[in-house]
């Protein structure tokens, strides 16, 4: 199906729909317009899982960068490179995510932090776990592996949320200019800080490298003496303080939310901490964290659903959108642990898939096995969690309660 015959209704969309609540839109571009240009973003939208895994895996389609990461980023972003340049950051990042290597640092770092938070509210009865527990969690355990150790978590939260509100700025005017251009004050406060942090930090790496990530960016695969330049590496730090520091914590969140709508099913996961890697992947299907934020560009004229598309056109792969793709999934609204398993998209597929997939997973095992060893009574103690966010996806709080 053409774009022509819903035009109507997609020129109506609006980005404070998007990020309220975009199912009821994507459901309905699945159903008529699986491959859809949406005029508000400037872009076309793959919404069906179909569709994103032939966008995402096509050999007719590279990585792209959207106009809104272009902006906070800067060049190189590692989103958005290609061929060598893509193989290079990709190299740099990659070798301490791999399993092997996870495997040998990701307990010490994740469990005494997990368990550092839970003190701080297990004989309280109460808490929000999305303030208290996951986003703590997750920027302290990617920090520390970056190598802010010295950064507080209150101040890393800080970083992505401004870095995430700027990133949604994607509105864009019949001209293709930014609609708010004011969008991007949060994440400019935030890049400053960032620099002001880091740029001490690459002196000391430079001279000093320790087993931190960053230092290993600079130094893993340069000839003797020589460092990668810093702003170089800089778009890379920016993207994953932007990505890695909120995908686990989105992650954990929304693991909880769905299961807060199960209670018998987490009673089940409590009382079987074998089944916490089954809840992840259930969790981040349902509400998958990194929502609608990556994207991909055609390299040649082609066609994908009926569409016809241009070389050079901008495809905004939806993977919260084609993991509630009804073709696939039976009643996708629904957070369900006892689902048969089968392969979701939350982490992005093909050449640009996410390098952290293994890091994340078992980060938010490691949390919830903490979390649930310490308070096995755990409930909710909200009437409905309210979620945000187009592009990074996750609940606002997890108000829960328990008898001390």
């Amino acid at each position: 199906m053409t774009t022509t015959s819903v035009s109507s209704w997609l020129d109506e969309i609006t980005m404070a729909q998007l990020e309220r609540n975009p199912y009821p839109i994507y459901e309905r571009l699945r159903d008529e317009a699986p491959l859809a240009y949406i005029p508000v973003l400037g872009a076309y939208v793959a919404s069906t899982y179909e569709v994103c895994k032939e966008v995402a895996a096509g050999a007719d389609f590279q990585g792209y960068i959207p106009k809104t990461g272009a902006r906070i980023f800067g060049y190189p972003a590692i989103i958005g490179s290609n061929g060598e340049l893509h193989k290079d950051l990709r190299g740099m990042i990659d070798p301490g995510l791999q399993p092997k290597q996870v495997d040998r640092y990701i307990d010490d770092l994740v469990r005494p932090i997990a368990r550092h938070y839970i003190e701080q509210f297990e004989n309280d009865g109460q808490a929000d776990l999305v303030a208290q527990f996951c986003e703590p969690v997750s920027v302290r355990a990617v920090g520390d592996y970056l190598g802010f150790k010295d950064v507080s978590s209150e101040k890393l939260r800080e970083w992505f949320h401004k870095l995430s509100q700027s990133f949604s700025n994607v509105a864009v005017d019949s001209n293709g200019d930014f609609a708010n251009p004011d969008g991007f004050v949060p994440a400019d406060e935030a890049k400053a800080e960032i620099k002001a942090v880091v740029e001490p930090l690459l002196d000391k790496w430079t001279v000093e490298p320790d087993d931190s990530a960053i230092s290993h960016w600079l130094h893993d695969g340069m000839p003797e003496g020589q460092v990668r330049d810093r702003e170089y590496i800089y778009p890379t730090i920016i993207a994953l303080i932007l990505g890695a520091l909120q995908e686990p914590a989105h992650a954990l969140a929304a693991t909880l939310a769905g299961l807060f709508t199960k209670p018998e099913q987490l009673e089940a996961v409590i009382d079987e901490p074998g089944l916490i890697p089954r809840a992840i992947s259930e969790g981040i299907r349902w509400t998958s964290p990194i929502w609608s934020a990556t994207a991909r560009e055609n390299i040649r004229d082609t066609t994908v659903a009926g569409v016809q598309l241009p070389a050079g056109s901008v495809v905004m792969l939806s993977y919260g959108s084609a993991n509630h793709d009804h073709s696939l999934f039976n009643a996708p609204s629904e957070y369900d642990l006892t689902r048969p398993p089968l392969p979701h998209l939350a982490f992005g597929a093909g050449r640009h898939g996410c390098a952290g997939v293994y890091f994340a997973n078992n980060a938010c095992r490691i949390a919830l096995e903490e979390l649930f060893e310490a308070i096995p009574n755990l409930e909710s103690d909200q009437d409905r969690i309210n979620f945000t966010g187009w592009a990074f996806r996750g609940p606002d709080s997890l108000h829960s309660k328990w008898e001390v």
